[in-house]
């Protein structure tokens, strides 16, 4: 296996941007509307301050005329929010004072507060992100979490989504901030940083996840990245892909439970292909979840227990039974039982359209897979 002396993509990480945990966010307001956001809120807190001096304009004293217009309350909230106070109009009276105690003064400082709103969100936002942050590590648990966001795990992120699990129980790490930028974008929570590292891998909570996907540029590190997984998660379901079908077994020792050989997975397609076109458009189909012919593992439901595999209402590839992958034409295989796992085909079911009534269709699908099961041509 070729050492390479570091992983290049690991050296394009800045000091600054290593190891953050980048949760997705809402999208940002357009400037200008926040700014007229602001203005309409300190109009009102204006206006609020104008009210409550009008209503009781009896109990202020003008230097200028002894008397309190509708002009003069504009003038005395204004003074008075802006902390100017010229003191030309000023309260005489108790109920005046106690109103400027509890009224004007709470609203003196939520117009500075406005005012200043710029800083305090600086600092908010912070306090914001921080406390987000430990909400989102405290409840996250059996996550997947994806190294590597390029082409394969993009694509292993989209298939788990099309299955059915959330983007928010998926946690991608990668060296490449702006990758993790756009991965924060479709919606996934991100880690910067170089995952051959033990406190990287822990900032994704590695230690509680489910699954692993390793989905890295270099068969290097991503045995690496499966040594210091299966350290930290001794439970964890590893899969990962490599380039070279060579350096398969020495991932299997480092960790993973399965392996894919990218390379020669792509090129057995493409010989397939060239051999049968067809054939290579079917098998295209099925590791395309979501579309067309999904390949789905599931338990058996209790009246299919005693069954054959051919007596199932989909088509069987294979019967997972404990440890041993038994395939459709092997006797062992039938009857089923309750505790075995079917690999089948299934027909994908379309996204559940309103009909006319405004009720969705039931359709039945697959017990644990949310997919319509593949009726046979005699049915």
């Amino acid at each position: 296996m070729k050492l390479p002396s570091q992983d290049a993509a690991a050296r394009e990480v800045p000091e600054d941007r290593s190891h953050r945990v980048l949760l997705p966010r809402r999208a940002p307001k357009p400037p200008l509307r926040q700014v007229a956001r602001r203005l309409l809120m300190a109009l009102l807190v204006l206006l609020a301050t104008v009210l409550i001096v009008w209503i009781d304009r009896n109990e202020y004293h003008d230097n200028a005329d002894d008397k309190v217009d509708l002009l003069d309350c504009f003038y005395y909230a204004t003074v008075t929010l802006s902390t100017t106070g010229y003191g030309d109009i000023v309260p005489y009276g108790d109920s005046a004072r106690l109103l400027n105690i509890l009224l004007i003064t709470p609203l003196r400082v939520l117009f500075l507060i406005i005012l200043v709103g710029t800083t305090l969100e600086v600092l908010t936002e912070r306090t914001r992100e921080q406390w987000q942050l430990k909400r989102w590590r405290n409840a996250l648990r059996d996550h997947t979490v994806i190294v590597g966001f390029g082409t394969k795990g993009r694509s292993a992120a989209q298939t788990l989504c099309a299955t059915g699990l959330h983007p928010d129980r998926i946690v991608i790490v990668d060296p490449s901030s702006k990758v993790i930028d756009a991965a924060v974008a479709d919606g996934f929570a991100g880690v910067v940083g170089d995952a051959t590292r033990s406190d990287v891998l822990l900032r994704a909570e590695i230690q509680r996840a489910h699954q692993v996907v390793i989905a890295t540029q270099r068969d290097d590190t991503a045995v690496l990245v499966s040594l210091t997984a299966r350290q930290l998660n001794k439970r964890a379901n590893i899969v990962a892909a490599v380039r070279e079908e060579e350096n398969a077994p020495l991932l299997r020792q480092s960790g993973a439970n399965s392996v894919i050989t990218s390379a020669s997975a792509a090129g057995r397609l493409l010989g397939l292909s060239v051999h049968s076109p067809s054939a290579g458009t079917v098998m295209e189909d099925l590791i395309q979840q979501g579309s067309g012919l999904d390949l789905v593992e599931r338990t058996v439901v209790k009246a299919e227990v005693g069954k054959s595999v051919r007596e199932t209402d989909d088509l069987v590839v294979s019967v997972l039974r404990g440890h041993r992958l038994l395939g459709y034409d092997d006797p062992e295989a039938s009857p089923l039982q309750s505790t075995d796992r079917l690999i089948t085909i299934v027909r994908a079911a379309p996204a559940e359209a309103a009909d006319h009534s405004g009720k969705q269709s039931a359709k039945p699908t697959l017990p644990g897979t949310g997919v319509a099961p593949m009726r046979r041509a005699d049915e």
